[in-house]
Order: C-alpha cells, then sequence, then structure tokens
C-alpha cells in the first residue's frame, strides 16, 4: 500500500532549478500544449459513478481534479497577463479547495472544464511561445501566501508540474479502479 505522501504527490513535489535555458522552456511549453489531449484521455474510459470517487482516501474526486486543473490554469493565465503587464503585482491567491468544494464542481460534466483547459492552454501556449528569454527571466509577480517573486520562467514549471501531478492521480485511480 502507497504511503499517503506518494498519493497525494505521485511525481514528487515541484522542484526549480533556475533558469531554464531555451530548449528546456520550448519543451516545458510543449507538456503544457500536450496537457488538454493527456487530461481527455485519462478520463475517457471513467463511468460517471468512476468521476465521482476520490482518487486516495480523504482526496477530492476525480471530476473535482479536472475542474481544479481548470480553475488553477485559469488563475495561472491571468498571472502570467499580470505579471507581463505589471511591475511585479501582488497577485490575488484563491482558496482551491472551497472552490472545489462548490455546487459546480459536483454537477458540470467533465467535459466543460476539458473543453475549457483546450482554449485555455491553446492562449496560454501561444502567450509563452511569443515571449522572449528576457521575459521569462525578468517579467515577475509577488504571491502573497509565501511572500516568494516568481518569474515566468518558474512559473511555467510550476504550472507543467501542476498538470502532471494531477493528470498523474488520474492515471493511478484509472489503474486503481482497472479501467
Amino acid at each position: 500500500m502507497p504511503d499517503l505522501n506518494s498519493l497525494r504527490y505521485p511525481i514528487g513535489k515541484f522542484v526549480y532549478e533556475q533558469p531554464y535555458t531555451t530548449a528546456q522552456r520550448q519543451d516545458l511549453i510543449s507538456q503544457l500544449e500536450n496537457l488538454p489531449g493527456q487530461l481527455r484521455r485519462a478520463v475517457a474510459n471513467f463511468t460517471e459513478d468512476q468521476l465521482d470517487t476520490p482518487y486516495r482516501e480523504h482526496g477530492w474526486t476525480i471530476r473535482q481534479v479536472v475542474h481544479h486543473v481548470a480553475d488553477s490554469h485559469m488563475n495561472g493565465y491571468i498571472r502570467t497577463k499580470l505579471a507581463l503587464t505589471e511591475q511585479n503585482p501582488t497577485i490575488k491567491p484563491y482558496e482551491e479547495a472551497l472552490w472545489a468544494d462548490l455546487r459546480d464542481t459536483f454537477v458540470v460534466p467533465v467535459t466543460t472544464s476539458l473543453t475549457l483547459v483546450d482554449a485555455l492552454h491553446a492562449r496560454w501556449v501561444a502567450l509563452f511561445r511569443s515571449l522572449s528569454n528576457a521575459d521569462f527571466t525578468g517579467k515577475t509577480f509577488v504571491h502573497p501566501g509565501n511572500g516568494l517573486t516568481n518569474t515566468l520562467d518558474r512559473h511555467l514549471g510550476t504550472y507543467v508540474w501542476h498538470g502532471k501531478h494531477h493528470l498523474a492521480h488520474i492515471v493511478n485511480a484509472s489503474k486503481n479502479a482497472e479501467l
């Protein structure tokens, strides 16, 4: 039986090894571009009951995870835009656990958030591909929750990790459900 930490963080916690090279950035952007299709394929064979089953004991349901990815990545996209248009802005955090417990998360089909992630990532990837190396290392925002100043370089890595992290939750749940 896996321990709780490996169930919560199936790919480990995010580690930023700064700064990324241009080639590493391009690879990360491609990974961000591929995430929507990977999410769609990962949930394709889930029944409605399986979508409403937690991926681990005391964890979110698969449906909540998919909706959370959409919520989180919308916030990530907005943070990217803020960093590009303001001088080191302090972003507004959100209470992800409370968002995941709002009624829409339980009743809206996952296809709605999958479609949102498709469109959102198309925009986000195009935006990231338009940036210079100086933008990735020089454009920043402050997260008031931890007080860190984040470069867009770190931000890109964080959200690629985030997508893979939740994709692993879904894939592991799929294996456990023998889909």
